[in-house]
């Protein structure tokens, strides 16, 4: 497993607030550190951090993207504004939903043998 972290520049004399945005896909986790303006938003962040143009999967999700965000592990709107220190966090898309998971880990335990 690997782990890549990244900072690109940003320009500016407004005030600037730390935040990181973060991806993780099975084999590989990604990490930006970003200085934003204060008052940016959570989606600002995410387009920001460049994450959309080098994981192609992620621009392909399109719209349905900016429901898979949050911060700090807590589901957020895109237009969230951030904190300083705030941790964006893209999730994935579920594989199969939690219900179903647990339904048929029951019937397996529950199979002789």
């Amino acid at each position: 497993m690997s782990s890549e972290v990244e900072t690109p520049a940003t320009s500016g004399s407004a005030e600037l607030i730390p935040v990181e945005v973060v991806y993780a896909k099975p084999q590989v986790q990604r990490l930006i550190a970003l200085q934003l303006p204060v008052g940016s938003t959570l989606w600002q962040a995410v387009r920001q951090s460049g994450l959309l143009e080098q994981c192609p999967e992620l621009a392909a999700r399109g719209e349905e993207l900016r429901g898979n965000v949050g911060i700090f592990g807590k589901p957020v709107p895109a237009d969230s504004v951030l904190q300083a220190g705030d941790r964006v966090e893209i999730y994935r898309p579920l594989l199969i939903d939690p219900k179903e998971a647990r339904r048929l880990r029951a019937e397996k335990k529950a199979q002789p043998g």
